[in-house]
């Protein structure tokens, strides 16, 4: 698969994912990308650079657009910490000091750490949305209430591609009254 067609469908999937994710600006989005998966690699075992940009390249103008910040999440050599712009945590997020290299961390995170203004890594967070390329798990990286999105994409190279949105919790039992904007209730699926 060429650089052109990885970045397409990664522009293609986060697009299709927001139109119904309900996203606010200066939530996080995290994205999971095996780079080896779609090269046709077992993951960990086929990193590569020019995949990564092309993800990175993809999704980053749909989030900016948004005013959404990345999340990449790091491979397990490094927990699954994520990359994120130190301006998208909270005041006394708790950071960690390492910076991801191409077989600790992975190659998406180090894109996104060498394109960030202000690098950090932080081992939690709690994003909005997002998207596992490869099958990287980001189910930890997400709220609670994690409902599954269906695009079009459903696999970029040879990677299989799942998406997520979030919703708030229900709470109150049988007497309580929820609002569907809220939940989705009014997306068509």
């Amino acid at each position: 698969m060429s650089y052109e067609e990885i970045q397409v469908l990664s522009a293609q999937a986060v697009g299709e994912l927001l139109a119904v994710a309900r996203t606010e600006p200066g939530e996080i989005f995290v994205v999971g990308c095996s780079t080896s998966e779609i090269g046709g690699f077992r993951i960990g075992k086929g990193s590569n650079a020019e995949i990564a940009k092309a993800v990175y390249e993809g999704v980053m103008p749909a989030l900016r657009e948004r005013g959404l910040f990345l999340a990449a999440q790091c491979c397990e050599h490094l927990n699954r910490a994520l990359i994120v712009e130190r301006a998208a945590l909270l005041p006394g997020a708790e950071i960690c000091n390492v910076v991801p290299q191409l077989h600790a961390g992975g190659a998406f995170a180090t894109t996104a750490y060498e394109n960030c203004e202000r690098p950090v890594a932080v081992e939690h967070l709690r994003a909005a949305a997002g998207m596992d390329i490869g099958d990287t798990l980001i189910g930890m990286h997400l709220r609670d209430v994690a409902v599954p999105v269906r695009v079009s994409v459903k696999k970029i190279g040879a990677a299989n591609l799942v998406c997520a949105r979030t919703r708030p919790k229900f709470i109150g039992g049988a007497r309580a009254v929820y609002d569907d904007a809220l939940s989705g209730g009014d997306i068509k699926r």
